[in-house]
């Protein structure tokens, strides 16, 4: 295990922007749709689009792409990229990482939709430029099992980039400390805030994004945290380190 976060840690060293512990993110979600009514679907819709936004502008030659999603949030928001990058003329292959009668409610709506566009919902991972990893979140306790530690093997040997959302699967978000297997992305698209462990481990995480998923200002004050005015002021995916 890593050593505690220290102050010092609690932010991004670049820019200044601060980093929240797991624990601290998952009452931020909490406050969001018990309080505010902001839910899932919308917090989903919105990184998903800037997760095919950071895609698209990225790796612009990438034409085939892989998808991985996992059964919950996280996969979520790896489907409605998976949509958006459709849109955009990309082909999309997704492999999800539980079977579609273990998805939660969120994640099996998605994956309706992409079966009703005709998007290839495989059993297997196809090679592809470029390999888009939604498969845990922050919620990650001990190490990747079955199907999910399948598919981060096979997104480790492959010549693909990985592009990451919210954390390479198998990071703790907190510590930084990696699970065996975990993903070594080559970039990673975190949201709302950067995550403690993220900035601890850059070997793993690779160039660091944040994206808005519309969190109001008031959540993270409730939690005592100062988010700068003009994080999201220009753009909604904004590179960190």
């Amino acid at each position: 295990m890593g050593d505690p976060i220290g102050p010092s840690e609690a932010v991004d060293p670049v820019t200044g922007v601060p980093a929240v512990t797991a624990e601290q993110m998952r009452e931020v979600d909490r406050v969001m749709v018990e309080d505010l009514g902001i839910d899932l679907v919308r917090m989903t819709e919105n990184a998903g689009r800037g997760l095919a936004d950071l895609a698209m502008r990225r790796y612009p030659t990438a034409r085939a792409i892989t998808v991985l999603a996992g059964p919950g949030g996280n996969g979520a928001g790896g489907l409605v990229a998976a949509r958006h990058l459709t849109n955009r003329g990309r082909s999309v292959r997704v492999t999800l990482g539980a079977g579609r009668a273990r998805l939660d409610a969120v994640p099996a709506s998605q994956a309706e939709v992409l079966r009703r566009m005709g998007v290839h919902l495989d059993d297997d991972p196809h090679d592809s430029d470029l390999v888009v990893d939604a498969l845990l979140g922050y919620s990650l306790h001990g190490d990747p099992r079955g199907r999910v530690a399948e598919l981060i093997e096979w997104a480790g040997v492959g010549d693909a980039p990985v592009l990451a959302l919210d954390t390479p699967s198998g990071l703790d978000v907190t510590t930084g400390d990696a699970a065996t297997p975990c993903v070594s992305a080559d970039a990673t698209m975190t949201v709302a805030l950067p995550k403690t462990g993220l900035l601890r481990a850059p070997e793993v995480v690779g160039d660091l994004f944040v994206a808005d998923i519309s969190v109001p200002p008031s959540v993270f004050a409730r939690l005592g945290i100062d988010v700068p005015a003009w994080l999201f002021e220009r753009e909604q995916v904004v590179p960190l380190a």
